[in-house]
This record gives structure tokens, C-alpha cells and sequence, in this order.
């Protein structure tokens, strides 16, 4: 302190500026290389422009055609070509109203929501969320890619920041669809360093899917294009069973019996043709596969002996009808004169792994192995359904070739029925809304990406349609009944 003035100890020291490298070259060398700059610069321009179009096509040429119709035609001639433009797209929507929407509609929606939602709050967004990283004073920020919105959800392709993972991203779902005003938010591993963000404004499956009509038409059953219901994308939900086995898996109320209906309705002409059977097995005494009897074959109510001999009798089917076309064929076809045959097992915890006698329990795990495994080749299919997928419950899950995610309890289930990786692709099955029973994730072998769809919704009412339609022309052998139903059904 010195009189009345203060004297700072530590008197205030600025930043040195720190000036571009070709400031310091000789201005001579600058003369030379102002011309390569220039097209240096004149290249970028080029580079952006040309990233301004291939982004938003629609705005650009759009745009650079009606400022040379304005030109070349006047007021008047913009007039008339906006007027002829608007009604030739009235009339495309209500010709073929899908590919109006496809090709322009969801076009026009894509450059919308991306110069308008995601441009102008991407750097924010990321900053605030922490997937940004400064390193050295320089700022790294992951790179918005490709948007292309579908109108129920908008794709957009992420590349991350390097020493960044998807587990960061999908830590942060929540905050990023509230920040881009969605419902949700997926995180989709595409390839090293790129994700696709997948968020989600409204659920194209949330009503239920009526039933199609029941066809006549045996010959037209594809074995191998079962259709059990639609995926989000609109299209139709495709299940294999030809050369397959299906694993079903969900809480109680997810909707398994949907699936398993939809299986059985469309099978109905082949299964009255006698192109395909039907045998199963429901432990709960016939609560779901005692609602259309008529469909199967065989049948039995619980997990008992009979249970178990119905197992070993397909077992050595198997085995037997195999050994038959050893040297002949490769694999079942109708040409063969026998029937394709479908096992379906409702609760199939109940039978291997509940059962509380040992040797029943051992015998059916046996017989369900030697079917998974070997009923491929010679027409063998297992639907099976159960609630919980831990390997103490169901130790041969690898043998399954498609599997099928209703609504789970926990995550880490996801990965247990899909497969290792396959949540971080998007299989939130963990997710599934309670008010949307049917709904599932699907992961078929040699499929990379995992599908979300919903069966059909069969109601009591289809499935008396259903055992109308099977009653004339089928007889079925049922087991497991008691001395009074058989009365009955005499």
C-alpha cells in the first residue's frame, strides 16, 4: 500500500498470442502460395457446397429451380409451376399414398428436422451431456452424420470421439431423447466408433394386429416365411420354421401366447391338408394349448410320464425318419408324403427343469436335446416357450436358431436370450411396455441386427373359428385326459 493507492505484488501477466505458422513465413513465399490457397479455399467451398446438397436435396434444388423459373418466367411462371407442382404431389399421396410418403414425405421431414432440431443443438446437447473431451484446449466433439427420419423415429449416425464407447451413449439415452423432444432414445453400435441413434417418437406397434383371415389355400403355407405379424417397419413379421427352432421367452402376461397362436393360425391349411402336425405339451393342464385342441395331434396336460414318452416317441422319430433319408435328401421337403412336425412346449421349465422327479426330468432334457438338435434335416420344429432364460433353466439355448424377446424383467436377460452384443444393437426387450403384449424383439442366426414386431392379437373368439375350421377334417389322439372328458368327447 502506497498513500491511498494499491500497489498488486503480482501485477497481471496476458496470454501470449499465438499466431498461425504461415504468419512467420517471408512475404515472398506468401506470394507464391496465395494462388494455392485460393484453390485450396476454392475446393473447400466446393466440398461444402456439394455436402449442402447431398443433405438437403429437396431445399437446394428446390429451391435453385424456382429462383431460375422466377428468372427465366416471371412471377406468373412461379405461380404456375408451384400450383402444377402442389397438385401433381395431391395426386401422388392419393394414388399410391406409401410411396408418397416414402420418397417425399419422410424426405422433406429429414431436412426439416435436421436443420431445425438437431444442427442448431448438437454441440450444446453434447457438451452438456459430457461426450465432449478437451485435450490441450482443443475441443473434440462427436459428429452428427447421416438424419433420415421415418416419421415414428428419427435415424441419426454418430461418430464418437476417439477413447469414447457405446456404454457412455447408452448412459446418456434419456438425457438425449429429452433433449431432441422424444419419447426415447436407442443406441445402435453400427461399426467401430459409429453409433445410430434411434430416437423414437411414437410406437407404430401399439395397437394390437388383428388376425388375417383363415385361407384355404394349403399349398400356399411357407414353412420357411411363416407370417406371425408385422414389424415396426410395416412389414410382414417372418418366422422360419422349416430348418429352425424357436425359443419364445417373457414374464407372465408379455404376450407368448399370441406368438404361439399366430404360429398355429397360419398353419391351419396345411395342418387340415395333413402337410403339417401338430403335437404338444402344456403343463398348466391345458389352460393355453386346451383353448384349440382340435389343432394338434397329440397333446398332453402336464409333465408327467406321458409328457416325457410323447418326447421320446418324437425323439426316435427323429432319429428313425433320419435315418431314412440318409443318402436320399439333405432335407425334409412336401415330396416326402410325411407331414412336417411341429412340437410346441408351453412352460418348458416346467418339464426339464421343475419336474421334480429326477429321471423324468433328466429323460425329457434328453429327448428335448436330441429333437433341437437333430429334428432340422429330416422336419422336426420346436416352438418352445418358457418364462425364465437362465442357463440353470434352459442350458441348451445355442440350439434354439431363432429366438424370440417378449417383455423381460431385467437387461441382462436380453443378452441371455438374444445373444452376447446383441442390446447394444438396440434389443431393449427390458423396455417393452406392459400395455403391449406381443410385442418382441427377434434374433435369427446369421442375422446381425435383431427386429422388433408384434404377433397378431388371437382372441377366444378366433381361436373358436380356428377349432371350426380343424374340425372336419382332422383326428387327433389326445393323452392326458380323464376317463369323463373322454366320455364327453365321444
Amino acid at each position: 500500500m502506497a498513500g491511498n493507492r494499491w500497489v498488486d505484488p503480482a501485477p497481471f501477466e496476458g496470454v501470449r498470442p499465438r499466431l498461425p505458422w504461415w504468419f512467420f513465413l517471408p512475404r515472398w513465399v506468401k506470394v507464391v502460395l496465395l494462388p494455392v490457397g485460393l484453390l485450396v479455399l476454392a475446393g473447400w467451398l466446393a466440398v461444402r457446397l456439394a455436402v449442402l446438397a447431398v443433405r438437403y436435396p429437396v431445399a437446394v434444388f428446390g429451391g435453385v429451380t424456382l429462383y431460375l423459373v422466377q428468372v427465366h418466367g416471371g412471377l406468373w411462371g412461379l405461380v404456375v409451376v408451384v400450383l402444377t407442382g402442389a397438385g401433381g404431389l395431391v395426386i401422388w399421396a392419393g394414388l399410391h399414398r406409401p410411396t408418397f410418403v416414402r420418397h417425399c414425405w419422410f424426405r422433406v421431414l429429414t431436412e426439416w428436422r435436421r436443420a431445425t432440431v438437431y444442427v442448431p443443438h448438437w454441440r450444446t446437447v453434447t457438451r452438456l451431456a459430457d461426450l465432449t473431451k478437451d485435450n490441450r484446449g482443443t475441443e473434440h466433439r462427436p459428429k452428427l452424420r447421416r438424419v433420415r427420419s421415418e416419421g415414428w423415429r428419427d435415424r441419426v449416425r454418430v461418430k464418437m470421439i476417439p477413447a469414447q464407447s457405446p456404454d457412455q451413449w447408452e448412459a446418456r439415452r434419456d438425457n438425449l431423447a429429452h433433449s431432441f423432444n422424444a419419447k426415447s432414445c436407442r443406441v445402435r453400435v453400427l461399426r467401430p466408433r459409429v453409433l445410430e441413434l434411434d430416437f423414437i417418437h411414437s410406437d407404430p406397434l401399439a395397437r394390437p394386429l388383428a388376425v388375417p383371415a383363415l385361407s384355404d389355400d394349403a399349398a400356399a403355407v411357407n414353412l420357411k416365411r411363416v407370417v406371425v405379424g408385422a414389424t415396426e417397419n410395416g412389414r410382414p413379421w417372418l418366422l422360419r420354421l422349416l430348418g429352425s427352432q424357436l425359443l419364445v421367452v417373457g414374464v407372465p402376461g408379455a404376450g407368448k401366447g399370441s406368438v404361439l397362436w399366430s404360429i398355429v393360425w397360419q398353419l391351419a391349411p396345411a395342418i387340415r391338408a395333413g402337410l403339417v402336425r401338430l403335437v404338444g405339451i402344456d403343463p398348466k393342464g391345458g389352460m393355453e394349448l386346451g383353448q384349440c385342441p382340435d389343432a394338434f395331434a397329440k397333446v398332453v396336460y402336464d409333465n408327467g410320464p406321458d409328457a416325457v414318452e410323447l418326447l421320446e416317441e418324437i425323439a426316435a422319430e427323429v432319429k428313425e425318419r433320419a435315418s431314412r433319408y440318409r443318402g436320399v435328401r439333405r432335407l425334409w421337403a412336401r415330396s416326402t408324403g410325411e407331414p412336417f412336425t411341429v412340437l410346441i412346449v408351453d412352460e418348458l421349465a416346467d418339464v426339464i427343469a421343475y419336474q421334480t422327479d429326477k429321471n423324468l426330468r433328466d429323460r425329457a432334457t434328453r429327448a428335448v436335446q436330441t429333437i433341437t438338435s437333430q429334428g432340422r434335416a429330416p422336419g422336426f420344429a420346436t416352438v418352445a416357450l418358457v418364462q425364465d432364460p437362465r442357463k440353470e433353466i434352459v442350458g441348451f439355448r445355442h440350439l434354439f436358431t431363432t429366438r424370440v424377446a417378449l417383455r423381460l424383467d431385467e437387461p441382462v436377460q436380453v443378452d441371455m436370450v438374444l445373444g452376447d452384443g446383441v442390446r447394444q444393437r438396440g434389443a431393449a426387450a427390458h423396455e417393452i411396455s406392459e400395455n403391449t403384449p406381443g410385442v418382441a424383439w427377434v434374433k435369427q442366426d446369421g442375422q446381425r441386427k435383431p427386429e422388433r414386431a408384434r404377433a397378431f392379437h388371437v382372441t377366444d373368439a378366433d381361436l373358436v373359428e380356428l377349432s371350426l375350421f380343424l374340425t372336419d377334417a382332422t383326428v387327433h389322439e389326445f393323452t392326458g385326459r380323464t376317463e369323463g372328458q373322454e366320455g364327453m368327447a365321444a
